[in-house]
Formats: C-alpha cells, sequence, structure tokens
C-alpha cells in the first residue's frame, strides 16, 4: 500500500471534524488520550461514507478474528 493511500475497495468514514480522512489530533489544553482500535476480520464489510464509528462496530463484532490497542498521550503545546 503506498503512502497516503487506501486499499482498493476501501472506505472511508466521517470523521469528528464532519471530512473524510485522518486529520490528527486537535485537543483543548491539557493532556488527552487517544485510542486507535485495529480489528482483524474473517470478512468485508459493505459499507458508504455516511457509517459512523459506533455502527461499524457493531457490524464487525461477530466478525473479529483479533485486536489490537494503541492509546497515545497527546498535549497542545
Amino acid at each position: 500500500m503506498l503512502e497516503n493511500s487506501c486499499p482498493q475497495n476501501s472506505v472511508e468514514g466521517m470523521t469528528d471534524s464532519g471530512r473524510s480522512g485522518y486529520s490528527g489530533p486537535c485537543p483543548p489544553y491539557g493532556t488527552h488520550r487517544y485510542f486507535f482500535k485495529l480489528f482483524a476480520l474473517n470478512t468485508t464489510l459493505d459499507l458508504d461514507t455516511s457509517v459512523e464509528a459506533a455502527d461499524i462496530e457493531k457490524e464487525i463484532e461477530e466478525n473479529i478474528l483479533e485486536k489490537a490497542q494503541l492509546v497515545g498521550l497527546y498535549r497542545r503545546q
């Protein structure tokens, strides 16, 4: 996969900012935790760009082979 590209047939959903794609953290002042979740599935999902994160998690729940989570701390300078 090339940098700044998506795999073929992939779909990017909307972010909290109302746009698709990754835009990075933009917290208020103070240290905040960011959770990045990775799921290995035994199927592909048929989703469109209007899907929300909670709906995705419900959709994949029965098809998870493995999962991992990374928690990162970020503080606005």
